[in-house]
């Protein structure tokens, strides 16, 4: 009978541990939690029911297979002539039962029966179990979350008009919070529509990872581009700089290492492809991407386009720069309430004033100088009738207004000039040759 009774609870035991590991491995794989962190909580709620039952466990001891997660409870007593304290101390009969080689003064371990704990015991373990089982996830959670710090990320948004206006977005195991201050002036966005957002801060808390993202910010324009340009992810072309007034326009500047990838058209992409996927993500967007140039006023030309300049004074110790421009262009290399030059002195990080053509020579800042902006005339710019008949009169130049002294002394003298004495002095021969003749 007695037999019996112990291959029961012997079977008892391994079906007990074969639904626990079976437990393990779905909560594991659910909650992405290790295995030996589940096996760890179950180990120290055993001993906490303990101690809720005995009061102490200075002497008890959780063992525990790892592979078949078959565990058992024991007390560790000191074989004595006289116990005087069950819970550490164990009679030679006793002790015996055991193991027949104990001796007095010897160690035994006697097995608890968990099923013996009371209903507080049990409630506590399984506290302890499940409380365990949140910190490891909201562990897991925030170390998951902390890797995609400064990435970007799709999310789905849930709530709009939070606290203090902020937007909920669940972007995936948990929702971030997306505040006024990093959401698109005038983007409105709905529950349920997809977004990109832009993972900007991830702390821990005790209710779980807080995340901060946003739509404004910059990076998410930069790493929009690197999931459509394979020539950046695979480091042929570089983004040098950016500057964003979120939904209106972003200037950014892009440099090739490679002389034959040209780094603005693959931004662009076929047909525009690359750069119209990065503005449908950004609500429709104006991108300019210009080419980055080590030339400070090179690199300021560029950022200005489209608007064409005509010639550039930079400073580089100072960090400014003079830009002259044609009169008809000077307002579009402002912009709409300066947001070109704007952009233009974020990207390149130099002040920048501009000057149309007109002004810079009313200031003296072209003497000297000649451009090929200013050789270069319209079609029409002469038009017909400007320069009536009779505008150069015959009598325009006076006889006179040249004098024989104007070319002085062994200076050379037109060709028609000489001409005109030699045909002189040759009438003058003729003349008194016929003279001579009357006389005869």
């Amino acid at each position: 009978m007695k037999k019996t009774s112990s291959k029961a609870k012997a079977k008892e035991k391994e079906n007990t541990a074969a639904e626990l590991l079976a437990a393990i491995e779905i909560l594991g794989k659910e909650k992405n939690i290790d295995r030996e962190v589940l096996l760890d909580a179950i180990e120290n709620s055993l001993m906490q029911a303990c101690k809720s039952h005995f009061g102490r466990t200075d002497n008890i001891h959780v063992f525990m297979n790892r592979d078949t997660c078959e565990y058992s409870v024991k007390a560790e007593k000191t074989v004595v002539e006289e116990v005087t304290d069950p819970m550490i101390e164990i009679s030679p009969e006793e002790a015996k039962r055991i193991d027949p080689k104990l001796q007095l003064g010897d160690k035994a371990f006697v097995e608890i029966e968990s099923k013996g704990f009371g209903r507080i015991s049990t409630q506590i373990a399984k506290n302890v179990i499940l409380q365990k089982i949140r910190e490891e996830e909201r562990k897991v959670l925030f170390e998951q979350y902390a890797q995609l710090e400064k990435e970007v990320v799709s999310g789905i948004i849930q709530r709009t008009g939070g606290y203090n206006n902020s937007i909920s977005v669940n972007i995936g195991r948990c929702d971030a919070t997306l505040p006024e201050n990093e959401q698109v002036a005038g983007e409105v966005l709905e529950p349920t529509q997809k977004v990109k957002v832009y993972i900007l801060d991830v702390r821990d808390t005790s209710k779980g990872p807080r995340i901060q993202v946003s739509r404004s910010h910059p990076n998410l324009v930069i790493r929009l581009f690197e999931e459509q340009v394979t020539e950046i992810q695979d480091g042929i072309v570089e983004i040098k700089g950016i500057a964003r007034e979120a939904g209106s326009r972003t200037k950014i500047s892009v440099w090739s290492n490679d002389p034959n990838v040209d780094a603005v058209g693959a931004c662009i992409g076929v047909n525009s492809a690359r750069v119209n996927a990065v503005r449908r993500e950004l609500g429709g967007e104006h991108i300019d991407i210009i080419q980055w140039d080590e030339n400070p006023s090179q690199l300021i030309e560029n950022a200005l386009n489209p608007a064409k300049v005509v010639a550039i004074a930079a400073d580089i110790e100072e960090k400014r720069a003079i830009v002259i421009v044609p009169d008809n262009q000077l307002s579009l290399a402002i912009g709409q309430k300066g947001q070109n030059v704007r952009l233009a002195h974020r990207l390149t990080d130099f002040a920048i004033d501009i000057k149309s053509l007109t002004e810079a020579y009313e200031l003296g800042l072209l003497d000297g100088y000649t451009s090929d902006e200013e050789e270069e005339y319209d079609e029409d710019e002469y038009e017909d009738g400007e320069y009536e008949d009779g505008e150069y009169e015959d009598g325009e130049y006076e006889d006179g207004e040249y004098e024989d002294d104007e070319y002085e002394d062994g200076e050379e003298e037109p060709a028609e000039a000489e001409d005109a004495d030699e045909a002189e002095a040759d009438a003058d021969a003729d003349e008194a040759e016929a003279e001579g003749s009357d006389e005869d």
